[in-house]
Protein backbone atom coordinates (compact mmCIF):
# COMPACT_ATOMS: atom_id res chain seq x y z
CA UNK A 1 0.00 0.00 0.00
CA UNK A 2 2.60 2.37 0.88
CA UNK A 3 3.95 1.59 -2.69
CA UNK A 4 0.92 2.63 -4.31
CA UNK A 5 0.69 5.99 -2.42
CA UNK A 6 4.16 6.79 -3.26
CA UNK A 7 4.56 5.78 -7.02
CA UNK A 8 3.65 7.73 -8.89
CA UNK A 9 2.71 10.69 -6.50
CA UNK A 10 -0.97 10.86 -5.68
CA UNK A 11 -0.91 14.55 -6.78
CA UNK A 12 -4.38 15.44 -8.55
CA UNK A 13 -3.25 18.65 -9.88
CA UNK A 14 -2.25 18.39 -13.97
CA UNK A 15 0.49 20.48 -13.42
CA UNK A 16 2.29 18.30 -11.29
CA UNK A 17 1.40 15.22 -12.53
CA UNK A 18 2.25 15.91 -16.55
CA UNK A 19 5.64 16.07 -16.34
CA UNK A 20 6.52 13.21 -13.52
CA UNK A 21 4.41 10.55 -15.73
CA UNK A 22 6.41 11.57 -18.71
CA UNK A 23 9.95 11.17 -17.39
CA UNK A 24 8.67 8.08 -15.21
CA UNK A 25 12.03 6.14 -15.09
CA UNK A 26 12.05 2.63 -16.89
CA UNK A 27 14.29 1.12 -13.34
CA UNK A 28 11.08 2.04 -11.38
CA UNK A 29 8.37 0.23 -13.07
CA UNK A 30 11.24 -2.68 -13.32
CA UNK A 31 11.31 -2.27 -9.23
CA UNK A 32 7.69 -2.44 -8.79
CA UNK A 33 7.36 -5.52 -10.95
CA UNK A 34 9.92 -7.52 -9.07
CA UNK A 35 8.55 -6.17 -5.96
CA UNK A 36 4.78 -6.29 -6.38
CA UNK A 37 4.21 -8.88 -8.60
CA UNK A 38 7.56 -10.91 -9.54
CA UNK A 39 5.88 -14.53 -9.98
CA UNK A 40 3.59 -16.10 -12.88
CA UNK A 41 0.21 -16.68 -11.91
CA UNK A 42 -0.47 -20.42 -12.44
CA UNK A 43 -4.23 -20.66 -11.24
CA UNK A 44 -7.07 -21.27 -14.13
CA UNK A 45 -10.03 -19.61 -11.75
CA UNK A 46 -12.76 -20.24 -9.77
CA UNK A 47 -15.03 -23.24 -12.05
CA UNK A 48 -18.38 -20.81 -11.87
CA UNK A 49 -18.11 -20.36 -15.98
CA UNK A 50 -18.30 -17.03 -15.88
CA UNK A 51 -16.35 -13.85 -17.19
CA UNK A 52 -14.57 -15.77 -19.97
CA UNK A 53 -14.25 -12.30 -21.02
CA UNK A 54 -14.48 -9.19 -18.59
CA UNK A 55 -17.58 -8.00 -17.46
CA UNK A 56 -19.58 -5.32 -19.43
CA UNK A 57 -22.34 -3.59 -18.16
CA UNK A 58 -23.70 -0.30 -15.92
CA UNK A 59 -22.81 0.44 -11.91
CA UNK A 60 -24.24 2.86 -9.93
CA UNK A 61 -21.81 4.43 -7.78
CA UNK A 62 -20.01 7.24 -9.92
CA UNK A 63 -22.96 8.63 -10.69
CA UNK A 64 -25.43 8.02 -7.84
CA UNK A 65 -23.20 7.12 -5.15
CA UNK A 66 -25.87 6.85 -1.88
CA UNK A 67 -28.61 8.76 -3.47
CA UNK A 68 -29.81 5.81 -5.90
CA UNK A 69 -32.73 4.92 -5.93
CA UNK A 70 -35.15 2.11 -7.12
CA UNK A 71 -36.49 4.47 -9.31
CA UNK A 72 -32.70 5.41 -10.45
CA UNK A 73 -32.22 1.61 -11.46
CA UNK A 74 -35.23 0.89 -13.41
CA UNK A 75 -34.84 3.96 -15.39
CA UNK A 76 -31.51 2.51 -16.22
CA UNK A 77 -32.36 -0.67 -17.34
CA UNK A 78 -35.25 0.86 -19.60
CA UNK A 79 -32.37 3.21 -21.13
CA UNK A 80 -30.11 0.62 -21.56
CA UNK A 81 -32.38 -1.08 -23.42
CA UNK A 82 -33.29 1.57 -25.06
CA UNK A 83 -30.22 2.79 -26.27
CA UNK A 84 -29.01 -1.05 -27.57
CA UNK A 85 -26.12 -1.40 -25.10
CA UNK A 86 -26.72 -4.60 -24.61
CA UNK A 87 -26.40 -5.68 -28.12
CA UNK A 88 -22.84 -4.72 -27.41
CA UNK A 89 -22.08 -6.74 -24.21
CA UNK A 90 -23.09 -4.48 -21.40
CA UNK A 91 -25.67 -7.10 -19.93
CA UNK A 92 -24.71 -6.43 -15.86
CA UNK A 93 -26.76 -3.52 -14.13
CA UNK A 94 -24.66 -3.47 -10.88
CA UNK A 95 -25.98 -1.57 -7.57
CA UNK A 96 -23.00 -0.52 -5.20
CA UNK A 97 -23.26 0.82 -1.60
CA UNK A 98 -26.45 2.22 -0.20
CA UNK A 99 -29.15 -0.64 -1.40
CA UNK A 100 -29.44 -1.90 1.99
CA UNK A 101 -31.37 -1.01 5.39
CA UNK A 102 -29.47 0.72 8.34
CA UNK A 103 -29.99 -2.80 10.45
CA UNK A 104 -30.19 -6.18 9.33
CA UNK A 105 -33.94 -8.09 10.20
CA UNK A 106 -34.66 -9.94 13.67
CA UNK A 107 -33.19 -13.12 12.30
CA UNK A 108 -29.77 -11.95 10.45
CA UNK A 109 -30.85 -11.62 7.15
CA UNK A 110 -29.95 -8.86 4.97
CA UNK A 111 -32.59 -6.89 3.93
CA UNK A 112 -33.25 -3.75 1.67
CA UNK A 113 -33.55 -0.25 2.56
CA UNK A 114 -37.22 0.01 2.73
CA UNK A 115 -37.54 3.87 1.69
CA UNK A 116 -35.44 4.08 -1.21
CA UNK A 117 -36.06 0.69 -2.24
CA UNK A 118 -39.28 -0.17 -0.94
CA UNK A 119 -39.78 -3.24 -3.63
CA UNK A 120 -36.50 -5.09 -2.69
CA UNK A 121 -34.45 -6.61 -4.61
CA UNK A 122 -35.91 -9.68 -6.14
CA UNK A 123 -37.73 -7.31 -7.48
CA UNK A 124 -35.25 -5.46 -9.50
CA UNK A 125 -33.11 -8.73 -10.46
CA UNK A 126 -36.40 -9.96 -11.93
CA UNK A 127 -37.08 -6.40 -13.64
CA UNK A 128 -33.67 -6.74 -14.99
CA UNK A 129 -33.80 -10.38 -15.88
CA UNK A 130 -37.26 -9.46 -17.61
CA UNK A 131 -35.42 -7.48 -20.17
CA UNK A 132 -32.49 -9.97 -20.87
CA UNK A 133 -30.02 -8.67 -18.45
CA UNK A 134 -28.15 -9.70 -15.44
CA UNK A 135 -28.23 -7.96 -11.59
CA UNK A 136 -25.52 -7.19 -10.00
CA UNK A 137 -25.50 -6.25 -5.84
CA UNK A 138 -22.39 -4.81 -3.54
CA UNK A 139 -21.84 -5.77 0.16
CA UNK A 140 -18.24 -5.42 1.97
CA UNK A 141 -16.10 -7.62 3.88
CA UNK A 142 -16.55 -5.88 7.22
CA UNK A 143 -19.20 -5.24 9.83
CA UNK A 144 -20.07 -2.42 7.82
CA UNK A 145 -20.06 -1.12 3.76
CA UNK A 146 -17.87 1.79 3.25
CA UNK A 147 -21.22 3.53 3.91
CA UNK A 148 -22.04 2.38 6.99
CA UNK A 149 -24.86 -0.20 6.35
CA UNK A 150 -24.28 -3.62 7.14
CA UNK A 151 -21.60 -5.70 5.84
CA UNK A 152 -21.26 -9.60 5.26
CA UNK A 153 -18.66 -10.53 7.70
CA UNK A 154 -19.46 -12.93 9.67
CA UNK A 155 -22.90 -13.33 7.78
CA UNK A 156 -21.46 -15.00 4.43
CA UNK A 157 -23.65 -17.86 3.99
CA UNK A 158 -26.71 -16.00 4.94
CA UNK A 159 -26.19 -13.42 2.62
CA UNK A 160 -24.92 -15.56 -0.32
CA UNK A 161 -28.35 -17.77 0.16
CA UNK A 162 -30.45 -14.78 0.45
CA UNK A 163 -28.58 -13.35 -3.21
CA UNK A 164 -29.08 -16.79 -4.64
CA UNK A 165 -32.93 -16.04 -4.11
CA UNK A 166 -33.02 -12.81 -5.17
CA UNK A 167 -31.58 -13.64 -8.32
CA UNK A 168 -28.36 -12.02 -8.11
CA UNK A 169 -25.79 -12.53 -10.53
CA UNK A 170 -22.81 -10.33 -9.81
CA UNK A 171 -21.39 -9.54 -6.27
CA UNK A 172 -19.36 -6.34 -5.63
CA UNK A 173 -17.08 -7.44 -2.43
CA UNK A 174 -15.64 -4.05 -0.58
CA UNK A 175 -12.75 -3.93 2.09
CA UNK A 176 -14.72 -1.77 4.63
CA UNK A 177 -14.04 -0.18 7.05
CA UNK A 178 -10.18 -0.48 6.84
CA UNK A 179 -10.03 -1.34 10.63
CA UNK A 180 -10.22 -5.45 9.75
CA UNK A 181 -7.82 -7.28 12.34
CA UNK A 182 -7.84 -10.00 9.85
CA UNK A 183 -5.81 -9.88 6.50
CA UNK A 184 -8.46 -9.71 3.02
CA UNK A 185 -6.38 -13.05 2.29
CA UNK A 186 -8.61 -15.26 5.09
CA UNK A 187 -11.88 -12.68 4.99
CA UNK A 188 -12.55 -12.51 1.26
CA UNK A 189 -12.29 -16.47 0.62
CA UNK A 190 -14.93 -17.09 3.37
CA UNK A 191 -17.38 -15.38 0.59
CA UNK A 192 -16.01 -17.07 -1.88
CA UNK A 193 -16.94 -20.41 -0.42
CA UNK A 194 -20.45 -19.56 0.42
CA UNK A 195 -21.13 -18.35 -3.07
CA UNK A 196 -19.97 -21.31 -4.06
CA UNK A 197 -22.42 -23.37 -2.36
CA UNK A 198 -25.45 -21.32 -3.44
CA UNK A 199 -27.42 -22.65 -6.77
CA UNK A 200 -27.05 -19.80 -9.13
CA UNK A 201 -23.53 -19.00 -10.61
CA UNK A 202 -22.55 -15.25 -9.38
CA UNK A 203 -19.85 -13.37 -10.59
CA UNK A 204 -17.79 -12.53 -7.51
CA UNK A 205 -16.15 -9.29 -7.86
CA UNK A 206 -13.55 -8.69 -5.23
CA UNK A 207 -12.98 -4.87 -3.96
CA UNK A 208 -9.40 -5.04 -1.63
CA UNK A 209 -8.26 -2.33 -3.27
CA UNK A 210 -4.53 -3.82 -4.01
CA UNK A 211 -3.50 -3.67 -0.66
CA UNK A 212 -2.27 -7.44 -0.54
CA UNK A 213 -1.13 -7.94 -4.23
CA UNK A 214 -4.41 -9.60 -4.86
CA UNK A 215 -3.04 -10.75 -8.86
CA UNK A 216 -1.47 -13.51 -6.74
CA UNK A 217 -4.53 -14.79 -4.84
CA UNK A 218 -7.38 -13.28 -6.80
CA UNK A 219 -7.51 -15.73 -9.23
CA UNK A 220 -8.58 -18.73 -7.27
CA UNK A 221 -10.97 -16.98 -5.56
CA UNK A 222 -12.95 -14.63 -7.67
CA UNK A 223 -13.40 -13.62 -11.74
CA UNK A 224 -12.03 -10.30 -10.96
CA UNK A 225 -9.61 -8.31 -8.18
CA UNK A 226 -9.27 -4.44 -8.06
CA UNK A 227 -5.71 -3.59 -8.34
CA UNK A 228 -5.68 -0.48 -6.95
CA UNK A 229 -7.60 2.50 -4.72
CA UNK A 230 -10.69 4.18 -6.35
CA UNK A 231 -10.65 5.72 -9.69
CA UNK A 232 -11.36 9.50 -9.84
CA UNK A 233 -12.76 11.36 -12.50
CA UNK A 234 -9.31 13.17 -13.96
CA UNK A 235 -6.33 12.29 -16.05
CA UNK A 236 -4.01 11.91 -13.13
CA UNK A 237 -6.14 9.06 -11.48
CA UNK A 238 -6.88 7.18 -14.71
CA UNK A 239 -3.33 7.08 -15.96
CA UNK A 240 -1.78 6.36 -12.49
CA UNK A 241 -4.36 3.31 -12.28
CA UNK A 242 -3.48 2.21 -15.65
CA UNK A 243 0.15 1.79 -14.59
CA UNK A 244 -0.59 -0.07 -11.68
CA UNK A 245 -2.84 -2.02 -13.38
CA UNK A 246 -0.22 -2.43 -16.14
CA UNK A 247 2.15 -4.39 -13.17
CA UNK A 248 -0.73 -7.58 -12.68
CA UNK A 249 -1.14 -7.96 -16.63
CA UNK A 250 0.85 -11.47 -16.35
CA UNK A 251 -2.29 -12.45 -13.63
CA UNK A 252 -5.22 -12.07 -16.14
CA UNK A 253 -6.79 -14.50 -18.16
CA UNK A 254 -10.53 -16.12 -19.03
CA UNK A 255 -12.42 -16.10 -15.96
CA UNK A 256 -9.86 -13.86 -13.77
CA UNK A 257 -9.19 -10.09 -14.46
CA UNK A 258 -7.16 -7.74 -13.42
CA UNK A 259 -9.81 -4.64 -12.42
CA UNK A 260 -8.68 -0.89 -12.11
CA UNK A 261 -12.02 0.10 -11.20
CA UNK A 262 -15.11 2.10 -13.03
CA UNK A 263 -15.38 3.69 -16.23
CA UNK A 264 -15.20 7.57 -15.45
CA UNK A 265 -16.31 8.42 -19.21
CA UNK A 266 -19.24 10.67 -19.17
CA UNK A 267 -18.71 12.12 -16.23
CA UNK A 268 -17.22 15.14 -17.25
CA UNK A 269 -13.75 15.37 -15.34
CA UNK A 270 -11.69 14.77 -18.64
CA UNK A 271 -11.35 15.86 -22.04
CA UNK A 272 -13.33 13.82 -24.91
CA UNK A 273 -9.62 12.86 -25.95
CA UNK A 274 -8.40 11.93 -22.19
CA UNK A 275 -11.89 9.56 -22.18
CA UNK A 276 -10.64 8.08 -25.69
CA UNK A 277 -7.31 7.53 -23.70
CA UNK A 278 -9.38 5.75 -20.74
CA UNK A 279 -11.88 3.49 -22.79
CA UNK A 280 -8.77 2.65 -24.91
CA UNK A 281 -6.40 1.54 -22.42
CA UNK A 282 -9.18 -0.67 -20.26
CA UNK A 283 -10.16 -2.15 -23.32
CA UNK A 284 -6.33 -3.34 -24.19
CA UNK A 285 -5.96 -4.23 -20.66
CA UNK A 286 -9.07 -6.57 -20.86
CA UNK A 287 -10.57 -5.16 -17.53
CA UNK A 288 -13.95 -5.05 -16.63
CA UNK A 289 -15.88 -2.56 -18.77
CA UNK A 290 -18.23 -0.93 -16.27
CA UNK A 291 -20.18 2.11 -17.50
CA UNK A 292 -20.59 4.58 -14.59
CA UNK A 293 -22.15 7.65 -15.62
CA UNK A 294 -26.10 9.17 -15.93
CA UNK A 295 -26.71 7.75 -19.14
CA UNK A 296 -29.72 10.29 -19.28
CA UNK A 297 -26.72 13.11 -19.14
CA UNK A 298 -24.47 11.50 -21.65
CA UNK A 299 -23.23 13.61 -24.08
CA UNK A 300 -22.84 12.28 -28.01
CA UNK A 301 -19.29 12.33 -28.07
CA UNK A 302 -19.04 10.42 -24.70
CA UNK A 303 -21.32 7.64 -25.74
CA UNK A 304 -19.58 7.16 -28.83
CA UNK A 305 -16.68 6.02 -27.18
CA UNK A 306 -18.41 3.24 -25.09
CA UNK A 307 -20.39 1.89 -28.20
CA UNK A 308 -17.18 1.95 -30.58
CA UNK A 309 -17.44 -1.88 -31.46
CA UNK A 310 -14.17 -2.33 -32.67
CA UNK A 311 -12.61 -0.66 -29.25
CA UNK A 312 -14.91 -3.15 -27.65
CA UNK A 313 -13.80 -6.24 -29.69
CA UNK A 314 -10.66 -5.70 -28.32
CA UNK A 315 -11.56 -5.74 -24.67
CA UNK A 316 -13.62 -8.92 -25.65
CA UNK A 317 -11.23 -10.89 -27.76
CA UNK A 318 -11.57 -14.52 -26.43
CA UNK A 319 -7.70 -14.61 -26.42
CA UNK A 320 -7.89 -13.09 -22.62
CA UNK A 321 -3.82 -11.64 -22.69
CA UNK A 322 -4.19 -8.43 -21.18
CA UNK A 323 -2.14 -5.79 -23.28
CA UNK A 324 0.32 -3.58 -21.47
CA UNK A 325 3.29 -0.73 -21.94
CA UNK A 326 5.92 -2.40 -24.13
CA UNK A 327 7.62 1.34 -24.81
CA UNK A 328 7.55 4.54 -23.23
CA UNK A 329 9.85 7.67 -23.75
CA UNK A 330 9.43 11.40 -22.28
CA UNK A 331 7.09 11.89 -24.92
CA UNK A 332 4.76 8.91 -25.02
CA UNK A 333 3.89 5.57 -24.23
CA UNK A 334 3.07 2.12 -26.72
CA UNK A 335 0.58 -0.46 -25.49
CA UNK A 336 0.12 -3.39 -27.17
CA UNK A 337 -1.35 -7.08 -26.99
CA UNK A 338 -1.81 -10.45 -28.75
CA UNK A 339 -5.47 -11.45 -30.23
CA UNK A 340 -7.01 -14.51 -30.83
CA UNK A 341 -6.48 -14.34 -35.08
CA UNK A 342 -2.91 -13.87 -34.55
CA UNK A 343 -2.93 -9.89 -34.62
CA UNK A 344 -1.72 -7.19 -32.28
CA UNK A 345 -4.10 -4.59 -30.39
CA UNK A 346 -1.99 -1.33 -30.31
CA UNK A 347 -2.73 1.86 -27.99
CA UNK A 348 -0.56 5.05 -28.71
CA UNK A 349 -0.52 7.63 -25.68
CA UNK A 350 0.21 11.25 -26.28
CA UNK A 351 1.56 11.91 -22.67
CA UNK A 352 2.35 15.95 -22.48
CA UNK A 353 3.73 16.98 -25.61
CA UNK A 354 1.96 18.88 -28.69
CA UNK A 355 0.83 16.74 -31.27
CA UNK A 356 3.61 14.53 -32.07
CA UNK A 357 4.11 11.68 -35.09
CA UNK A 358 5.38 8.53 -33.55
CA UNK A 359 7.44 5.99 -35.70
CA UNK A 360 6.60 2.47 -34.89
CA UNK A 361 9.18 -0.53 -35.65
CA UNK A 362 7.17 -2.61 -36.63
CA UNK A 363 10.12 -5.71 -37.36
CA UNK A 364 11.33 -4.74 -34.13
CA UNK A 365 8.46 -4.75 -32.29
CA UNK A 366 6.43 -7.63 -33.61
CA UNK A 367 9.31 -9.55 -35.18
CA UNK A 368 8.03 -9.56 -39.01
CA UNK A 369 8.24 -6.93 -42.09
CA UNK A 370 5.31 -6.76 -43.58
CA UNK A 371 1.39 -5.72 -41.54
CA UNK A 372 -2.05 -4.30 -42.29
CA UNK A 373 -3.14 -2.09 -40.26
CA UNK A 374 -6.89 -0.42 -39.11
CA UNK A 375 -7.51 2.91 -37.22
CA UNK A 376 -9.82 1.66 -34.98
CA UNK A 377 -11.10 5.15 -33.40
CA UNK A 378 -10.86 6.36 -37.03
CA UNK A 379 -12.79 2.83 -38.32
CA UNK A 380 -10.52 2.95 -41.15
CA UNK A 381 -7.78 0.64 -42.72
CA UNK A 382 -4.33 2.05 -43.33
CA UNK A 383 -3.26 -0.14 -45.61
CA UNK A 384 -0.12 -2.21 -45.52
CA UNK A 385 3.22 -0.89 -44.13
CA UNK A 386 6.58 -2.82 -44.53
CA UNK A 387 9.36 -2.11 -41.31
CA UNK A 388 7.27 1.34 -39.59
CA UNK A 389 4.65 3.09 -39.17
CA UNK A 390 4.26 6.46 -38.51
CA UNK A 391 1.47 7.03 -35.92
CA UNK A 392 0.61 10.94 -36.91
CA UNK A 393 -0.44 13.44 -35.07
CA UNK A 394 -1.22 12.02 -31.43
CA UNK A 395 -2.64 14.66 -29.05
CA UNK A 396 -1.39 15.63 -25.67
CA UNK A 397 -3.37 13.09 -23.41
CA UNK A 398 -4.56 11.40 -26.93
CA UNK A 399 -4.66 8.65 -28.35
CA UNK A 400 -4.38 6.74 -31.63
CA UNK A 401 -5.43 3.03 -31.51
CA UNK A 402 -4.81 0.45 -34.03
CA UNK A 403 -5.22 -3.44 -35.15
CA UNK A 404 -2.24 -5.14 -36.54
CA UNK A 405 -2.01 -8.06 -38.80
CA UNK A 406 0.86 -9.53 -40.83
CA UNK A 407 0.70 -9.88 -44.55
Amino acid sequence: RNIQQNFPPKDNTRATWNIPLCVLPKMKIQICFAFLFLLIGTSSGIPNGLALTPAMGWNSWASFACNVTEKDIISTIDLMIKLKLPELGYNYVNLDDCWAAMERSDDGSIKSDPVTFPSGMKYLADYAHSKGLKFGIYSSAGVTTCAGRPGSLGYEKNDAITYDSWGVDYLKYDNCPNVQTTTPKVRFPVMAKALAGVERPILFSLCEWGIENPPLWGPSISNSWRTTDDISDNWNSMMRTALFNNLAAAYAKPGAWNDPDLLQVGNKGMTTEEYRVHFSLWSIMKAPLLISTDLTKISPDHFSILTNTEVIAINQDRMGVQGKIIYQDITHQVWAGPLSDGSKAVVVVGVVCLPQDVTLQLRTLFGSDSFRIRDLWAKKDLGVHNGTFVASQIPRHGCRMFKIKKV
